[in-house]
């Protein structure tokens, strides 16, 4: 029989015949969950948690553990399908008030960039990749007129899935004139679940840094990333299709996380470069010298989508909210009532990119009361709402914003995308 790793649990599980891989605290043989094994009892008596017996907990410390049980009863969205004719008419009746002196009629700004020509005629490619490469050269072009596309900067793209946005700025910058060494040039992608088929790894001869972090953007702090504070490059931030809060959640992460306590820091996750070498002194998140940090922000471009799984917990525009005598319980009607604006008038075997994301309840469609039209002019005046906050959460951190259709709705119906710089341009 091997014996347990340092550090780890002494018990011995009989039905995997192997030692326990939980870590044991400071001075003890056995992690929490068996440290009922100890001679002296482990401190604390455990005992089975009255909300999933299939754990235990202290008992001394039931209480704060009841407050944040994973299996303890949570706060249920408001459901559209059991509020009155009266209640919604009131919904509605707010809706509209709080829109009064908004600009409703978003800009179409249909962009593209030279970078992405040749795949978009590329006849190998099919209707589905066709529609993400005109959305990726939507984007890119945005970049470019914002002044955001070029080197001497790090990129973090947001909800990275496979980095494809990631790819092609690295190749449209390859094209640029007097390309520098690839020390000018960063790119952090950030996703929370593990990838199949990422394209960043093809880029591993190409001497740029491509960096991979497998984290939640909520427990993403930016002062924490070797990569960033290495050289203190300036901070774009992009994402395609940040669904719900995580565009909130991305919004936080990259105007406000850098410098912010350690005492609040959560347990660190994975960081996976995409370039096996030999990891950078100190290792990974949380690692950085204090005092150390990320470089200005220049700006951002995301485009926008699944605003039915926003959080008000998370939202950055709560004071736009508050401001207009709106709170929680209407915000999160009004993120019900967006999916209005992409399943109102769709038939149901033409879902599009509701199968790329987890659609909200057809239920909610409150049949008989609004037309299909209605509801989808509502639903996009939700959608509004909820991202006229997100710009003035960035005006009130010293940014220009700007909510613009970027794509065409024949190509998705999310097509809205968020861009930002500074109301004072950084020197560079």
């Amino acid at each position: 029989m091997a014996a347990p790793e340092p550090g780890h649990c002494c018990f011995f599980v009989q039905k995997k015949k192997r030692f326990c891989k939980m870590v044991a605290g400071k001075g003890r043989k056995y992690c929490g969950e068996h440290a009922t094994m100890e001679e002296d009892g482990g401190g604390s008596r455990r005992i089975v948690c009255p909300l999933d017996p299939k754990h235990t907990v202290s008992e001394d410390k039931l209480q704060k553990h009841l407050k944040k049980c994973n299996s303890r009863e949570k706060a249920k969205p408001v459901s559209l399908s059991e509020l009155s004719r009266t209640e919604l008419e009131t919904l509605v009746d707010k809706l509209k008030t709080a829109f009064k002196g908004l600009q409703c009629d978003l800009e179409d700004s249909l962009q593209s960039h030279p970078a992405l020509h040749d795949e978009l005629h590329n006849p190998k490619n099919g209707d589905s990749a066709h529609k993400h490469l005109k959305q990726q050269s939507s984007i890119l072009g945005h970049l470019e007129e914002l002044g955001l596309l070029g080197r001497g900067r790090c990129f973090v793209e947001f909800g990275a899935g496979r980095g494809k946005l990631s790819h092609w700025i690295h190749e449209a910058l390859k094209t640029c004139e007097h390309p520098k060494t690839c020390e000018d040039l960063q790119l952090l992608l950030v996703e929370r679940c593990s990838t199949r088929f990422k394209v960043d790894g093809k880029h591993q001869d190409a001497g740029v840094q491509f960096e991979r972090l497998q984290v939640d953007i909520q427990h993403l702090d930016l002062s924490k990333v070797p990569l960033l504070c290495e050289k203190k490059l300036p901070l774009v931030g992009v994402g395609k299709h940040l669904c719900g809060a995580a565009t909130d959640l991305a919004l936080r992460c990259l105007l406000e996380t850098a410098g912010q306590s350690e005492e609040k820091e959560p347990p660190h996750k994975r960081l996976r470069p995409s370039e096996p070498s030999e990891p950078r002194s100190g290792g990974g998140l949380g690692s950085v010298p204090t005092g150390c940090g990320p470089g200005p922000v220049l700006g951002l471009t995301v485009a926008l989508c699944c605003h039915h799984r926003c959080e008000w917990r998370h939202y950055v525009g709560q004071q736009f909210f508050l401001q207009r005598g709106l709170g929680a319980r209407e915000f999160s009607a009004f993120c019900r009532m967006s999916s209005w604006a992409t399943c109102g008038l769709r038939p149901t075997n033409q879902r599009g990119d509701s199968e790329e994301h987890e659609p909200a309840e057809e239920t909610d469609a409150v049949n008989g009361f609004l037309s299909a039209s209605e509801r989808e002019q509502l639903g996009r005046l939700c959608k509004q709402l909820i991202d006229h906050g997100r710009c003035h959460f960035l005006q009130m951190k010293g940014f220009s914003s700007k909510l613009t259709r970027y794509i065409s709705s024949d190509v998705t119906l999310e097509n809205v995308l968020l861009t930002a710089v500074p109301l004072t341009p950084h020197s560079s």
